[in-house]
This record gives structure tokens, sequence and C-alpha cells, in this order.
């Protein structure tokens, strides 16, 4: 059995080493708080491109930011094994919440233009709902990743040859196919991967390495178009030859990802800490922030803003929204459309128990 197979019979790694099952790991929360927060502050400032520091800390983001959320998502996805109880978990999870936010978005849509969009079909996802089905169908096939041989292998041969054909928007399947490789990888981690990342040297030559690409993002986001960063369109639709030229920089990107990934798991925290709690409810913030944009890009709000301070001031609001999406009185309002799973399952304990 070779490392890789080995890494995906193991059970999911939730818990550290010598802690109990139902204690859950810090530092994989703190992680997912640091994303989501990088998530955020992303999406609050792409309006605002046209500002060169502004442009220079989206691409700087998006470099590594989704790669390692799916990195993650693989890793914490390791237990599915197709059974009943995973599969309808995982359609209450997120396939509902999915349909959910995809009537609000198209909702919020018709309200504001007083009609529907052009195409209205729940196989087309609106804005970030596209990782949701990407993360549908990559748990749906982790059973199948564990037959391979080399899974790892053959997720980058899929990711590359999606990059040849133009797939259409049609369940986001560009997307899903491109960032295949980082949900593969986090499936045949271990433990110990991420032990070897704390090691003082690592994560010394982890912060150097954030910030040369820092650096590297001024000159690529004057030259680079942005549509790069989204991995979703085919490399036969650009401008330039679809096959050298494409593909290294496909290929770069891809590698820059994963060693920025490496790089910031390195230095994320691993004890508990004032944002800890916070990083188990990312799927709240991941859900209800892109509504307050879409309202907010709706508002007067991005065409009266300019400039430095104008920039601040938008990335601290996304930074605020983190910390409000995830907390206690957010989650009891919108639970329902979060986690309907958790809803039907305490309705169910009541009606068991009579109270």
């Amino acid at each position: 059995m070779t490392a890789e197979r080995a890494a995906l019979a193991e059970p999911e790694g939730r818990t550290r080493p010598g802690t109990s099952a139902s204690k859950r790991d810090s530092y994989l929360d703190n992680a997912k708080f640091l994303l989501i927060t990088l998530v955020v502050v992303g999406h609050a400032v792409e309006p605002l491109l046209d500002l060169g520091a502004a442009r220079a800390l989206y691409y700087w983001m998006y470099f590594f930011h989704m790669p390692a959320f799916i990195l993650v998502s693989g890793y914490l996805a390791r237990s599915f094994d197709g059974s009943p109880a995973r599969v309808e978990k995982l359609v209450l999870s997120v396939a509902v919440p999915y349909l959910i936010f995809w009537g609000i978005h198209h909702g919020i849509y018709a309200i504001e233009h007083g009609e529907l969009r052009d195409t209205v079909s729940p196989l087309q996802p609106t804005w970030t709902l596209w990782f949701l089905v990407a993360l549908f169908l990559w748990r749906l096939s982790v059973p199948v990743w564990r037959r391979f041989r080399y899974p790892l292998i053959i997720a980058v041969l899929i990711s590359v040859s999606a990059a040849t054909v133009e797939l259409g928007p049609t369940l986001s399947v560009g997307r899903v196919l491109s960032f295949l490789p980082f949900f593969v990888l986090g499936l045949c981690l271990r433990r110990e991967h991420f032990a070897w990342l704390a090691r003082t040297w690592m994560r010394v030559v982890s912060l150097v390495f954030l910030a040369v690409t820092v650096l590297l993002a001024v000159p690529l986001s004057q030259r680079l178009d942005k549509d790069w960063l989204y991995w979703s369109q085919s490399l036969t639709d650009r401008d330039i030859d679809p096959l050298l030229p494409s593909f290294l920089i496909r290929l770069s990107l891809m590698g820059l990802g994963l060693l920025m990934t490496v790089a910031f798991l390195a230095l994320v925290p691993r004890r508990h800490t004032w944002f800890t709690i916070a990083g188990k409810y990312t799927m709240y913030v991941f859900l209800l922030h892109p509504v307050i944009f879409i309202l907010l890009k709706a508002s007067p709000w991005y065409d009266s803003i300019d400039g430095w301070k104008g920039l601040a001031v938008t990335i601290l609001i996304g930074l605020a929204l983190v910390p409000v999406l995830s907390s206690s009185w957010v989650r009891r309002c919108t639970r329902w459309a979060v986690e309907p799973g958790t809803e039907r399952r305490a309705h169910e304990r009541v009606a068991q128990h009579g109270s």
C-alpha cells in the first residue's frame, strides 16, 4: 500500500493524538477562521480593484486562500464513506443550504432589477455558491479516491485536462475539476504532516516566503488578468497560446498556491485562541457574508468611498463581519438556513422527549 492510500485509509483527523474524540482540534479551527477571514476581506475589496493596493492585496489572497481552504476541507472529509447516514448529512449540511441561499441571491437580484435573471437554474451556482457544489461533489467522490493507487497524480491530470475544454457554468464543473488536486491532497495528508510544519525553522521560512509573495503580488496584479485567479475558464479561450504560456501559468499558479498554503498552515496558531470557537462556524460566515456584500454593492457605499481611507474602512468592515456572523445570536437566527439538519434533529429530540 502506498503512502497516499495509507493516508486515505486513516479516520478523519479532527482531533489531536491523545485527545478525546469529542475535543476539536484548535489548530484546524484556527486555520478555518483565518481562511474565511481572507475570503470575506477578498470579497470586500473586490469592487475597489482600481486602487493599486487593493488589487495587490486581492491577488495575494487569491493566490492561496481557496487552495488552502479546499485542502483543509479534504483533510476533514477523510471519514466520508458513502454510507446512507453520511450522504443524508451531506445533503442537509451542503445541498439544502445551497438551494436556500441560491434562492436568496436570485430574490435580491429580482428585487433590485425588477426582474429575474435571464437564466434561473439551480444547476448554475451564483457567486460564492460554486464552493458548496464543489464540496458536495468532492465529498461524494471520497470513496472513489480510496481505490486509486496514486490519487494525487490522477487528480492533477484531471485538473490539467479540464483546463483544455470549455465546460460552461453548469455546476461550476471547471472549478470543481481545476481545484480537485488540493482536495485530494487534503485526503492524503496525515497528522504527522501538520506536526512537521510546527518546526521553528519551517515557520521562519514560511514567514519570509509569504512576505516575498506580497512583493510578487504587486507586479503580477498589474500584468495578470484576474480571471486566472478563479480557475474557472478554459485555457483555449484566452488571447495567448493555450499550450505553452497558458499551461505554464496554470501550473505555476497551482505550485504557488500549494507553497503558500504550506507556508500559511505553518504559521497558524496551534493553541486555543480568542477566535478558535468561531472557526467551528465558518459555514455561517461563508453563506451570510455574500448576502451582505450583494446588498452593499447595490447601495451607494462603494461609489462614495475612495483612496486609502475608503479601502481601510472596507477592510475593517470585512474583518468585523467574521466574528459577528459566527456569533451565537446570528447562528440562532439563521440556523434554519445554514444548518437545517441541526434544526431537524432538534425537533426530533423534542418530539422524542416531549420537552
